[in-house]
């Protein structure tokens, strides 16, 4: 009789090592970084913090350390904008004059920030359009184009990102009395959107290997980048002003952010809705298609649409919670309230269509296409037709 001594392979469940034990000292050395610039920040503006911002700031440092732990490029963006952005406090030294200052002038004011941000947005489109078509006819997975378009994707978020920083030590510097957080008009929570926007897409390209996907998003986002410059030049909209007193409050600075996170993993999964729409017309007609499969686009929006909805759950929670604090009730069903409602419904039977349904293919793509602009009319059709409470954001 012979026996086998060769051992059984283990399940990978019982192989994958859990997610504190896969850190490393790389990952230990950004959390100490990010606890003493959070620290730093603390004792140098103490003075003008209360305790809920300064709750806000040491969650903001856990949430950025896990956001490091979980998607490495972090590691070193975060650091990179925070001294990108205190070079410019450095540079101008308490005086909103020194802005003429050569670095100030061209790279790191907000504004200037914010333009080379435009401009890489479209540095990309073009990169990863082009490597894309290359792609295909060589019939490569990727190439030099595409690493140039994911090379020009993380310099727009590290330029938008260092531009929102900048601009808040700006806002001291104009109205020492009246500074705040830059996401309290359209101007600021579109650059917000595209910073966002870029980070969640250059995750799900590196999780999923989908570089030829970049152009569809990218398109989306240079209209918004288009938006931006019309919003820019006609209005002034770059312009700091005061915020109005229905803004003055620190729950802004925790349901605006959480808001975008969901708006741009939607706006996301509705380009990548497009992209499966026309996988899926190449495949059933047999030609050769420069995109991914299908069903691998679709996992990315569904992965998408899923970290889309949990945000936008969160951001319409601690809405409710500031309408509480400022008019004594949580929900009013004012037009704002009311589209955010149908926003989350429809997303929320979209996942319940996908997860429970089992529907697949082209009806869900194209109901994340519609899903955009059910969203762009919540975010923007209702302040520009619509009265209510919250008339205060209009065009």
């Amino acid at each position: 009789m012979t026996h086998n001594h060769n051992p059984l392979p283990e399940h990978e469940l019982l192989t994958h090592k859990s997610f504190l034990k896969s850190l490393n000292t790389v990952d230990c050395l950004f959390a100490l970084l990010t606890a003493a610039g959070a620290f730093f920040a603390q004792t140098r503006i103490q003075h003008a913090m209360d305790i809920y911002e300064m709750v806000i700031l040491w969650a903001s440092a856990g949430i950025t350390v896990f956001l490091g732990w979980f998607f490495k490029p972090m590691r070193w963006f975060v650091p990179l904008c925070a001294v990108l952005a205190y070079g410019a406090v450095m540079l101008y030294d308490g005086e909103i004059t020194h802005s003429d200052s050569f670095l100030l002038k061209y790279f790191l004011s907000s504004q200037s920030a914010i333009m080379w941000q435009c401009a890489f947005v479209f540095f990309a489109l073009f990169a990863y359009i082009t490597g894309a078509v290359l792609a295909q006819r060589k019939n490569v997975a990727t190439n030099t184009l595409l690493g140039m378009g994911s090379v020009f994707a993380w310099v727009s978020a590290v330029a938008g990102f260092t531009g929102l920083l900048v601009r808040w030590h700006e806002s001291y510097l104009l109205r020492p009395d009246a500074g705040h957080i830059p996401v309290s008009n359209l101007y600021e929570v579109f650059i917000l959107f595209l910073v966002i926007t870029a980070l969640m897409y250059l995750y799900y390209e590196a999780r999923f290997a989908v570089q030829k996907l970049g152009g569809f998003v990218f398109s989306f986002m240079a209209i918004v980048v288009g938006f931006v410059l019309w919003y820019s030049f006609s209005r002034e909209a770059h312009t700091i002003q005061p915020l109005i007193p229905a803004l003055q409050s620190w729950w802004m600075k925790i349901h605006v952010p959480a808001n975008f996170i969901g708006y741009g993993a939607f706006c996301i999964a509705a380009m990548l809705g497009i992209a499966e729409l026309w996988a899926l017309r190449n495949e059933n007609a047999g030609k050769k298609s420069s995109l991914p499969p299908s069903q691998v686009i679709e996992e990315v929006m569904y992965k998408a649409i899923a970290v889309g909805f949990l945000f936008f759950t969160i951001a319409t929670i601690l809405g409710a919670l500031w309408a509480a604090d400022a008019w004594g009730r949580y929900w009013s069903w004012d037009p704002k309230e009311t589209w955010a409602f149908i926003v989350w419904l429809n997303y929320a039977v979209w996942l319940h269509l996908r997860l429970v349904a089992g529907w697949r293919g082209k009806i869900l793509a194209w109901w994340a296409v519609i899903g955009l602009f059910v969203t762009a009319f919540a975010f923007i059709g209702v302040n520009m037709f619509l009265s209510g409470l919250h008339s205060y954001g209009t065009l």
